[in-house]
């Protein structure tokens, strides 16, 4: 046999890809000239081959072969793995070749509900693969079967057609699940490992991550990555650096976008400094919450997959369509794929000697008639269904193109064929129609639940210890029901609720009691949610036939708040987000962009026209205050004082918990939304974190030295002793490495027991300083969060550390300032390096400061530095702004010497900012220093 297939490779290699496509393959009589074989022994090892998948056949006369790596090779992917038979190479082709054709236009059109339920992920994807340098590292969420990793393998399209990424860059996948009890192989298989490693590394090798240089890793389920391995990835993310297992210093390089997919909670599910990292979440809908059109294309698109393979047109009956589309209750598209394949294969058995395949209700398997009946609870989705399909549909196996190569839900055998040998044989054995029907039907519906069950996530493994696996079916089939009717997605703690309720209702003695009384309030909360109620009527209508009981009218108000209660789950805890500027659509536009790079979360927009007062949308304010309020608080985030003055105005009016920030940007609303949703901080650390505040508070030092103790420390402090007080202490122990060569411990504690905590520490240590939100009130100085920040704290610091009689090795330091800026660069910068841009940035305003004879405190070197960077990544995709202020000649002469300092950045980062721009940052100039330096400079008329 293998000299046969060696003999059919050989003879096609000779050939040109265009004259292969004419010829198409070799039959049996060709090969028998050169083997001195009998045409029968050939035929029958061409056939062996045929159905190992090695080569192809082609149905014509002669019949023909064709080796499946050669099709590949030269001409593409365009044969699916389980197809083994074809009508024809060169119309295969051809069909392939109008899919190409439109692929080079935009590969994401090929997605079925590109511009509908899919629009704004597609936006969002071709953002993350064309920012520079390298495109956005992303993270894809949704439910298993919901395309998350075809919609990788898109975006990667997109980079080759985009031309962001090499024709030849490579796609890596790797699910972090197969790996996920070995944590120590797990990070193997990503980044590589050297000899001797780990026991049985014997050898060298090389990781995905050196495999994908140039092109994409997909990290499928990345929520199996172990703590260490999140570590390790943001490490790369940040630095483009790795290294294998076993070595110590991080010098491998590879430039490489990470894309990641997970079913899980991103906040439950990764450490926050992995997070942090990716900029863009992109969230794929399930089945349900597709268009009613959406769901009909994607039944019709995957019919249409198995009458290629069948190569006989499939008609499909008006309910099997129903049935389909109300059979998906848990695994979404990949679900619905296996439905498919179990009625196209019922199918084909009932009609192997017809022209075409019939598809009726009557011969549904009685899971998918579940489906048509739990559709049938539905009206209005019903009707729309009538609307798109016909009593009668037709489907052929026609430009059906396979988007994904190794979809892993693509049975890895040919199904019908399978049918057809088995059929056959039992048909020679004398047994009747009706018999073979049944074992086939019997034998298929196992292989393919066999294989579904493989690449189906098992999310309630625990659950189904706990109660029955008849209510755990219902349950699920009670969410399909209510996401349907809602139009709402319902995550896994539905099922958690229902069906633990469910199962304690089976085994309460009292079930069927009817004379419970009924508080009035839970009556008017009925009333108030009328659609919940609705849904909750026909769940009851649903258990009650599932499982032989009565239910009385408390569980069905117990189901609807259940429904009601639902909706709060996926919002509590997030703190709401309102977002006020003047403007015709200046809030507006900040709060689009955030949610087209982060996704749909609690915020809200409030646009005020110039024109308006703010008296006159003061209640439009105080009503998206009360829409984004989830119990926690509301943020709002502001461009001016007036707003920001108003802060107790809206409290009292609203009676919710506001905290307000000036000075709003995109990069700042990007922050408040990340922080709220992805990284859950409360009102006040949010609030906190990006709030900059400019104090003046005098600081007083005691000058009397102290005595020298062996153990010395410096405290820095905040309300957790974790977030604030640890990144103070990397600020400080960078700072103080600097300063001297003495050991000095920094120590976060929280302000929880603070006085207790000081008393253990002083007994261990002699504290020099402590640094934070509260004042510890101890024999040494204190610094503020504020002071700190603003630049004071190192002055302190310094002459603290003098009065211990601590050498200082270097009287000036800037650490704690870079530091800042560099904090928030890395967070809003998308296409400057924020390493680089923070040092020429610094070096800019080294430069106003001297050419003007003035010192900037850190809050505003930080305020120049953050709006000099926005305007520069403006610059770069020439998206400046236009300067709609008043031009006067003071003005004029400030810019000439900003742009004399400027000229350090030119010189180092390439980049020239307009007069436009400009003149912004001499606004921002003016405002700060006023007559106390601008004038000075201006009447020298340069």
């Amino acid at each position: 046999m293998e000299r046969i297939f060696q003999l059919l490779v050989d003879k096609c290699e000779k050939l040109s890809k265009e004259e292969l496509i004419e010829k198409e393959g070799f039959s049996a009589n060709e090969l028998v000239e050169e083997l001195s074989m009998l045409r029968n022994n050939v035929s029958l090892e061409l056939n062996n081959l045929v159905r190992s998948g090695k080569i192809v056949k082609i149905k014509k006369r002669p019949v023909l072969y064709i080796p499946r790596d050669i099709i590949q090779n030269y001409y593409g992917n365009i044969l699916d793995r389980s197809i083994l038979e074809i009508q024809s190479l060169k119309d295969l082709y051809e069909t392939k070749k109008k899919v190409i054709k439109s692929f080079d236009q935009n590969p994401f059109r090929l997605l079925i509900g590109f511009e509908g339920s899919l629009k704004k992920q597609v936006e969002q994807a071709k953002a993350a693969i064309v920012y520079p340098p390298k495109g956005l590292h992303t993270l894809i969420l949704g439910p298993t079967g919901s395309g998350k990793t075809l919609f990788a393998h898109m975006m990667h399209n997109y980079a080759k057609y985009a031309e962001t990424m090499d024709e030849k860059s490579a796609f890596v996948v790797f699910n972090c699940a197969d790996y996920y009890n070995n944590p120590q192989l797990l990070l193997s298989q990503i980044f590589g490992h050297i000899k001797g490693a780990f026991t049985g590394a014997t050898s060298e090798k090389q990781g995905l991550v050196e495999k994908a240089d140039g092109g994409i890793l997909f990290l499928d389920e990345v929520h199996r990555l172990p703590p260490e391995g999140q570590e390790m990835i943001f490490y790369f993310m940040d630095n483009g650096l790795f290294n294998r297992l076993g070595e110590t210093e991080r010098n491998r390089k590879a430039k490489v976008l990470i894309i990641s997919a997970t079913t899980e909670d991103p906040s439950s599910s990764f450490l926050n400094t992995f997070l942090r990292r990716i900029p863009i979440t992109i969230t794929m809908p399930s089945f349900h919450e597709r268009q009613v059109k959406e769901k009909i294309e994607l039944t019709k698109f995957l019919l249409g997959k198995e009458a290629a393979r069948i190569h006989k047109n499939i008609r499909v009956h008006e309910d099997v369509m129903r049935a389909l589309l109300g059979s998906v209750t848990f695994g979404n598209i990949g679900q619905l794929k296996s439905n498919i394949q179990l009625v196209c294969a019922q199918g084909f058995l009932e009609s192997i000697q017809d022209p075409y395949v019939n598809l009726y209700a009557k011969t549904l398997p009685p899971e998918m008639k579940e489906g048509l009946s739990l559709l049938s609870r539905n009206r209005k989705e019903n009707e729309e269904i009538a609307k798109f399909i016909d009593s009668i549909i037709t489907i052929t196996g026609e430009g059906n193109e396979d988007l994904l190569e190794n979809d892993v839900y693509e049975l890895p055998f040919d199904m019908y064929k399978i049918i057809e040998d088995k059929a056959r044989l039992l048909k020679d054995e004398g047994i009747d129609k009706d018999e073979i029907n049944k074992f086939v039907t019997t034998d298929i519906k196992v292989h393919i639940k066999s294989f579904y069950q493989q690449v189906t996530k098992q999310n309630f493994t625990k659950l189904s210890n706990l109660v029955d696996k008849k209510v755990l079916q219902l349950a699920e089939e009670l969410r399909s029901l209510s996401q349907s009717m809602l139009k709402r997605s319902f995550n896994d703690k539905f099922i958690y609720f229902v069906s633990l309720h469910i199962e304690g209702l089976l085994n309460r003695k009292n079930r069927f009691k009817k004379d419970i009384p009924v508080l009035e309030d839970i009556y008017e909360t009925m009333r108030q949610n009328q659609n919940e109620y609705k849904v909750a009527l026909k769940m009851k209508e649903i258990i009650e036939e599932r499982l032989a009981i009565v239910l009385p009218e408390l569980e069905v108000m117990y189901l609807a708040l259940l429904l009601i209660s639902t909706d709060e789950w996926n919002n509590k805890g997030k703190v709401g987000i309102v977002v006020a500027a003047h403007g015709e659509s200046t809030a507006s536009s900040m709060v689009n962009v955030t949610q087209e790079l982060l996704g749909e979360h609690n915020i809200r927009a409030v646009d005020m026209p110039l024109d308006v007062s703010f008296h006159d949308v003061f209640d439009k304010i105080v009503d998206a205050v009360k829409e984004t309020d989830r119990g926690e608080g509301v943020l709002m985030l502001v461009d001016m004082g007036s707003l920001y003055y108003f802060e107790e105005k809206i409290i009292e009016k609203s009676k919710i918990k506001v905290k307000t920030i000036d000075m709003v940007s995109t990069p700042l609303v990007l922050d408040a939304v990340r922080k709220a949703n992805f990284l859950e901080m409360d009102l006040n650390t949010i609030y906190s974190s990006l709030r900059y505040n400019n104090t003046d508070t005098e600081i007083i030092l005691d000058a009397t030295p102290k005595k020298s103790v062996e153990n010395k420390a410096i405290v820095t402090i905040c309300s957790t002793g974790e977030g604030t007080a640890l990144r103070l202490k990397e600020m400080v122990q960078s700072y103080i490495s600097e300063t001297t060569d003495e050991l000095i411990e920094v120590i976060p504690i929280s302000t929880v027991g603070l006085k207790e905590s000081m008393e253990q520490l002083q007994k261990k240590y002699s504290i020099i300083v402590s640094i934070g939100v509260k004042n510890p009130r101890i024999d040494a100085p204190f610094i503020s969060l504020e002071e700190f920040i603003e630049g004071k704290g190192e002055r302190v610091i310094e002459q603290a550390i003098q009065n211990r009689s601590i050498l200082i090795k270097n009287s000036h330091s800037d650490v704690i300032l870079r530091s800042l800026c560099e904090d928030g660069m890395k967070k809003i910068l998308i296409y400057l390096n924020p390493y680089r841009a923070t040092s020429s940035l610094l070096l800019f305003c080294q430069q106003l400061e001297r050419d003007w004879e003035v010192h900037f405190k850190n809050t505003t070197t930080i305020r120049i530095v953050l709006h000099t960077a926005f305007a520069m990544e403006r610059a770069i995709v020439k998206d400046e702004l236009i300067y709609r202020g008043e031009i006067t000649k003071e003005k004029t002469n400030m810019i000439k010497m900003i742009k004399k300092c400027f000229e350090i950045i030119k010189k180092q980062l390439n980049i020239m900012l307009s007069d436009d721009e400009l003149y912004y940052i001499a606004d921002l100039l003016f405002e700060e220093f006023k007559e106390k330096c601008i004038k000075k400079k201006i009447d020298l008329s340069i």
